[in-house]
């Protein structure tokens, strides 16, 4: 899909996106240099109805317009290795592609000040499965805790770390656990979640110190009065590594998940599938559940199968 130059532009060069208007796209060239772009002609991506056809992180070729200084035309589009939705805010049975290429997500939840619920960290993950993209869980605010507080962190973190989610504890506000954090994103892309009031912001500006610099130049590109607050942003934290800031969480929910295929984003529960008297249980109350026999021994948690119940019964327990 990739057009003959026209005689008023430079040859092709990949780059990455890493900022979307929905009309303009800044995309980092292979040096650095940013680059103010369009697309040429509509582009549609097989299979999926999206309200965007380019995200966050997609690689694209383009060519600079000699006439317009840092201005460049989109032809291509990269192979997605993988990528995260949102249902669409604008157009109805449609999702929002919220990034693509990344190598892991970071979910920023609190268990204080405020309380991020089990059903926001488990939709969460739910949905990180469903797009094959690992997840590490960041306590955060750890300096409020009381000694109960360590003790509960302790548990939840045990549970989610024996369904294969690994964890960090964090302070960002005082600077605690960042450099352990920042190794965690070495040499990586990696999406940055959480829930409002997490303290997301205040743990990029300590991974990011000169975050008001980047900000400031990626923004000289963007469209002015353009509300962007529903689009994830790029920023290099170093060369090599990148965190990918998502605003618009809380829209993150689960997009186009048959309710039948829903268990098998439970890692626990993917491990019993098969093991139930009838092929299409949906683990609620059908006698000879290996799932429900699970949950009734503790061997599934209680707080996760609640998660799970909820999200079949499609309501919403992310707040």
């Amino acid at each position: 899909m990739t057009p003959a130059h026209s005689s008023d532009a430079s040859p092709l060069q990949r780059g990455t996106v890493i900022k979307s208007t929905g009309s303009w796209y800044l995309v980092r060239g292979a040096t650095g240099q940013l680059y103010r772009c369009r697309l040429r002609g509509k582009f549609k991506m097989k299979g999926l109805k999206a309200s965007n056809p380019l995200a966050v992180g997609d690689q694209v070729d383009f060519s600079v317009e000699a006439q317009a200084e840092g201005a460049g035309v989109i032809s291509h589009i990269e192979p997605r290795r993988n990528y995260i939705v949102r249902r669409s805010v604008h157009k109805t049975g449609h999702v929002h592609i919220v990034a693509a290429n990344l190598d892991q997500a970071l979910l920023v939840v609190t268990l204080v000040s405020p309380a991020t619920s089990f059903g926001f960290i488990d939709r969460f993950l739910v949905t990180a499965e469903a797009y094959h993209i690992p997840v590490t869980l960041l306590f955060n605010k750890t300096d409020l805790y009381d000694e109960e507080g360590v003790e509960y962190q302790a548990e939840i973190a045990g549970m989610y770390a024996s369904l294969g989610y690994p964890s960090r504890t964090c302070a960002a506000s005082i600077g605690e656990g960042v450099a352990e954090i920042d190794q965690l994103l070495d040499g990586k892309v990696s999406l940055l979640a959480g829930h409002s009031g997490v303290g997301k912001s205040t743990l990029i500006n300590a991974l990011v110190p000169d975050l008001d610099l980047k900000t400031a130049e990626i923004s000289e590109f963007s469209d002015k009065g353009v509300h962007t607050t529903t689009f994830a942003e790029m920023l290099e934290v170093r060369p090599g590594t990148f965190i990918i800031d998502t605003p618009g969480i809380k829209e993150l929910g689960l997009v186009d998940l048959p309710p039948a295929e829903l268990a098998g984003y439970f890692p626990e529960m993917r491990a019993l599938l098969g093991q139930c008297r009838y092929h299409n249980c949906q683990h609620i109350h059908e006698p000879g559940c290996a799932v429900r026999e699970a949950v009734d021994q503790g061997r599934i948690a209680l707080p996760r199968y609640d998660s799970y119940l909820s999200m079949l019964a499609g309501e919403d327990n992310r707040h």
